[in-house]
């Protein structure tokens, strides 16, 4: 959805197949907590604040968490004046108020935002990306992760991704509860319970991270749009993609390791010399990415 107050376009098709994603990982998680509410009806407020604290921990607490994990650290205009530039020119071009800005020490060239809100974000950049992108490419990469801050993708995308976390957590709490049961109750009562709960939630599970990484991957080729044309040089965003992608390869595997887990928050993703199924991605192919740039820098030369 494109956002209020903010220049930054989003493309229709792309917002629609969200939209039905969202839907989707909705859907399933009313399926959980009705098949949890049902199989341990006596446990329901259990559930229910379970899933409550659950969330509101997720929500609030983290992209904080995550920003602290990659080593972010929030840097003055004197301390990253190009960063800092740069972010000022996005921002008024976009009339949105800038976020916090931040650096990270580290040799993987790569960007990301976090904050639920745009009042409460954050764009970081590594030393490694700011020490190899040319001021153009450095530009294009920010636009791409202030579209995310713009759009709330990290309030969107830490909501589809809590059910994943809820399942987990259900099945060690049906699991303590089955066995606690299991001393005094019917055997085969607290046996069926231990099958169920922890077969629903894998299945739970599964789908629910397999269409978190799809809603991934089309709020990164939505980023990658609204980006490209909000500066209007899709061919800098598409030079910056293929420099970071290259320079990967000479990256150390233990540094790669190290930002892997963090690979949903970057611009690109850091591979440790293993490609990654499509299915599983949290990014498109890079051939796809420059596809969609091609595309739009053959739309803005025609008009």
């Amino acid at each position: 959805m494109a956002a209020a107050h903010s220049r930054y376009v989003a493309d229709r098709g792309l917002t629609s197949r969200m939209v039905i994603t969202m839907f989707l990982i909705g859907l399933l998680y009313v399926v959980l907590v009705g098949s949890l509410v049902a199989v341990l009806s006596n446990a329901w407020p259990l559930i229910v604040l379970a899933v409550g604290g659950l969330f509101v921990a997720q929500f609030w607490f983290s992209d904080r968490i995550a920003a602290f994990s990659m080593g972010a650290r929030e840097v003055t205009p004197e301390q990253a004046p190009e960063l800092h530039g740069a972010v000022d020119r996005l921002c008024a071009l976009a009339d949105m108020p800038k976020p916090k800005v931040a650096v990270a020490q580290s040799d993987v060239p790569n960007a990301f935002a976090t904050g639920r809100s745009r009042r409460k974000s954050m764009v970081c950049a590594t030393t490694g990306l700011m020490r190899r992108l040319e001021p153009e490419e450095l530009e294009g990469v920010l636009s791409h992760e202030l579209s995310h801050v713009a759009h709330r993708d990290v309030a969107v995308m830490t909501i589809a991704s809590f059910l994943g976390v809820l399942a987990g957590v259900l099945t060690r709490i049906a699991i303590f509860g089955g066995l606690s049961r299991a001393g005094r109750d019917d055997q085969s009562g607290a046996g069926l319970i231990l099958l169920l709960i922890p077969l629903i939630s894998a299945v739970v599970y599964v789908i629910s991270f397999l269409l978190t990484r799809l809603l991934s991957r089309y709020r990164e080729l939505s980023a990658d749009r609204a980006g490209a044309l909000l500066t209007g040089r899709p061919s800098a965003l598409a030079s910056a993609l293929t420099k970071i992608t290259g320079e990967m390869a000479r990256i150390p595997t233990r540094d790669l390791r190290k930002a892997e887990p963090f690979n949903a928050f970057y611009f690109v993703p850091a591979f440790s010399g293993q490609s990654m199924a499509t299915l599983l991605a949290s990014h498109p192919p890079l051939e796809r990415r420059l596809e969609q740039l091609r595309r739009i820098s053959a739309q803005l030369g025609q008009q």
